[in-house]
This record gives structure tokens, sequence and C-alpha cells, in this order.
């Protein structure tokens, strides 16, 4: 065993010199410059060790020129995604849809809120007016401010007279009453209030106007290309247009935030010190198990909307629903979407079947470095096809350094049957510094005197 290991740290280190000297040594010709005559009085061991290594480096090199990884797989340069946002996964297979609900309604998404993956849709890009439900992007915005301290819960809104002035669902705001930001939030999550929308718009961007402005530009950021928004109540408007999809990727993003589970979970509450009464409008809240929001919508144009959410057993569904004749048909329809989720998906973690081993490093200030997962391993899959889950890992087997924390090194491929589910990145744990040449003769000639 002792002789095997002062072979391969012979083997290492002699590789090193190689590699250093071969990017080192320029000229086109990068082994011109190989200091054999000087490593001879070292030991024949040695020299032995660099011949052996030679033809490594030098097909090393070759593959470098010809654009390929040390595995030998050609290098490709990542392709740019058209509008900077890649679309929402959908399940693999055609079992996806299989047993789905019918929905009477013009629209719906069933999305899956951890990994974003479309589980149902049925017309998710038709364009739309959302009535209330407009309300989760004006939600998102503020709580955004809220969480990186541009407004506080306590702070107190100012109420204009242009939101005084709303009509349909309100809390009867009056021009010059203050109310706070935590109270404001409750009227538009709860009760849909117009008036408590367009003050705390007004509060956060200056004016109704502006906030609009914020409201499209983070649609954008968001890959929402179905959607312009013309004001932040969802009140009949010419061009207020937005789709399922889209809905469903502002009801995700509004999830992000736990706060906001503190205000569409109330089924009943009060503000303005308990004169006031509130009842959710959103009533799965109190019928059906989970519930965890989100915001309803109605107008005679755009008929009845729902952006409803619901989690069990650490799984978050959101059922979007657009343009249902009837109240009662839109919830119904949530229902039967959500509960179709649930029976039928769950989120599993998935662990590469055998531990990852230390990745040699040449040229490094460390022999090795450790790769782990780059990110969460769970994965949505049916849960009939859960005894069909494989991995497999592709991972180099050494990398030259500089090695950075969290550069790649290989993959995970999950597999449900035949089909790839998802690839998880492997990564370096942590970063290994660059050998200098001095430093990797002062190893070598340490390595040949302990051998000696």
């Amino acid at each position: 065993r002792f002789e095997r290991r002062q072979r391969q740290e012979h083997l290492t280190v002699a590789r090193g010199i190689v590699l250093a000297i071969s990017v080192q040594g320029g000229g086109g010709h990068p082994h011109r410059e190989l200091p054999v005559g000087k490593l001879r009085r070292h030991g024949g061991d040695a020299l032995q060790m660099v011949a052996q290594v030679m033809p490594e480096i030098q097909l090393v090199t070759a593959q470098r020129q010809a654009g390929h990884h040390r595995n030998g797989q050609q290098r490709q340069r990542p392709r740019a995604r058209p509008g900077g946002v890649p679309p929402f996964p959908r399940l693999k297979g055609d079992s996806a849809a299989a047993g789905a609900p019918a929905v009477d309604a013009g629209a719906a998404v069933l999305m899956e809120k951890e990994t974003g993956t479309i589980l149902y849709e049925q017309n998710p890009h038709d364009k739309l007016e959302p009535a209330s439900v407009t309300k989760v992007m004006t939600l998102l915005l503020v709580l955004e401010a809220v969480d990186d301290g541009r407004l506080a819960l306590d702070d107190m809104v100012s109420v204009s007279a242009h939101a005084a002035s709303m009509g349909g669902s309100q809390v009867y705001l009056k021009e010059g009453e203050q109310m706070s930001v935590d109270d404001m939030l409750k009227a538009v999550a709860v009760v849909s209030g117009n008036d408590a929308a367009v003050a705390l718009a007004e509060h956060l961007a200056g004016s109704e106007e502006a906030f609009v402005s914020l409201m499209n530009q983070r649609a954008a950021e968001l890959g929402m290309a179905d959607t312009c928004f013309v004001n932040c109540t969802g009140l009949p408007a010419a061009g207020h247009l937005t789709s399922a999809h889209d809905i469903a990727v502002m009801s995700r993003a509004l999830l992000q935030h736990p706060r906001i589970r503190d205000y569409t979970t109330i089924w009943m509450d009060s503000i303005r010190g308990g004169q006031f009464q509130l009842a959710n409008t959103n009533k799965l809240i109190r019928f059906y198990e989970g519930a965890t929001g989100l915001k309803t919508g109605s107008t005679d144009s755009a008929g009845y909307c729902l952006s409803a959410s619901a989690e069990r057993e650490g799984m978050e569904l959101i059922a979007v629903v657009l343009k249902a004749d009837t109240s009662e048909k839109r919830f119904e329809a949530a229902k039967s979407l959500l509960s179709y989720g649930f029976a039928n998906y769950t989120l599993t973690d998935v662990y590469p079947s055998q531990a990852l081993p230390p990745v040699d490093v040449l040229l490094g200030e460390a022999d090795t470095v450790q790769p782990v997962l780059a990110q969460s391993s769970r994965i949505l899959v049916e849960k009939a096809r859960l005894n069909e889950i494989t991995t497999e890992l592709r991972l180099c087997q050494d990398v030259e350094a500089p090695v950075e924390e969290g550069q790649k090194l290989g993959e995970m491929a999950v597999y449900v049957g035949d089909e790839v589910q998802q690839t998880i990145p492997i990564v370096a744990d942590r970063a290994v510094a660059r050998l200098t040449l001095p430093g990797i003769f002062s190893r070598f000639l340490k390595t040949l005197f302990m051998a000696g």
C-alpha cells in the first residue's frame, strides 16, 4: 500500500510539472522547455513518471485546442434564452394529464410552487381580464418593499382623494384618513379593498400610474409575456389583460414571501380598532383543507376569477381559474384541480446512489476537492412512479487549478423510468488555489526526499 501511494504521489507531482510547463512554455510548442536533464539527477523514478504522463498531457493539450473537456465530450457554449426567462417546466410523459378534471371556465392552470412545474393547463395563454386577481401583483410589490426595508408594517398611509374615490370592493376609506400598512394589506388580501390597494400604491410609488409602471416592469422580469396592467385594482379598463399562466407565475412569486399567509389565511378579522369587520372573499380558506390563499376577483366582463393556493404534506399547489360563469363554479374548479394535484403528485428528495468521491486537483494547493450537489434534489413525480426513480452520476476524474467555489465538476441525472426528469449540477464545495511553478518543484523535491 505504501509503495502504491508513493507511486501515486510521484505521478501526481510529475503530471503537475508537465502541465505547468505545457501551460507556461508558450511559443506554440509547449513541451520544448521540459527540463528533463535537470530532473534526471533527482532519480530515475521521477524521470520515468514524467515520461509516463507526457502522452496524457499531450492529449489534454490537443483536446483543449479542439474544444473538448477532459472526459472527451465536446464543450458547448451556453445558448441565450429568448426573452431572458426560461419557460416553466411541464411534467414529462403522456400520463401528466391522465385523469385530469374537466374545468368549466375560460382558462385554467395548475402549478406546483417549488419547482414551477405546470401539471394542468387549459387555454393557459388566452389574454383575459383578471378582475381583482390583479391585486396579486399589487401585494407582491408591497411585500417586496416590506421585506427589503423600504416599507414597515407600522408605517402610516395617508388616503388621497383618488384612493377614496375607488368603487367596487372597498373598506370605505376617507380622504385624509390614516391607516397602517399592516391594516391596508389586510384590507386588500381579505376583502379585496380597491381603495386600500390604491392608497398603498400611491404611498409606495407616489402615484397609481407610477405604481402600475412598476407592476408591468415586474411582470416583464417574471416573464409574464401575456400581461399588461393598466391599474392596480383590476377594475375594468381597456387593455388590462393577463392569462392564467401569468397569474400562476406571479402567484408563485408572491408565495415566496411567507408573510403573505398572515393575511391570505385570515377568515374573519377587523380594522379600525375592531369597528370594521372583514370576511374573506376566498371561501376555500374555511372549506378546503390546507388552503393558504390567494385572491378572488369578479366583474361583469371578467366573470368569476380565482388564484387559489393550498399546501399538504410539504407540497404547495396553485390553481388559477379565469372567466367562470358563477362564483360557485370557480371554487369547485379550483378545488378539483388542487385535489387532482395532491392525489397524483408528490415532492420527493433524491440522493446519489453512492457517496460522491473527492475529485483530484492538478496543480492545486490541495490534492482534492469535494463535489456536492449545487441545489435541492427534490423533484416532483407522480406518486405511481416513485419506485421508478434512479440516478446517474457524471463526474470528472480530475480538474486543473485554480478551482472556484461552486465550479461545476459534473452532474447528477435523475430518471423517472427512461426519462430524465431533472439534471442537478455537481460543484466544488470550496476554492483551491493554483500552485506556482516554484511551488510545484518544491513539492516534487519534497516527495523525492521523502521517498529516499
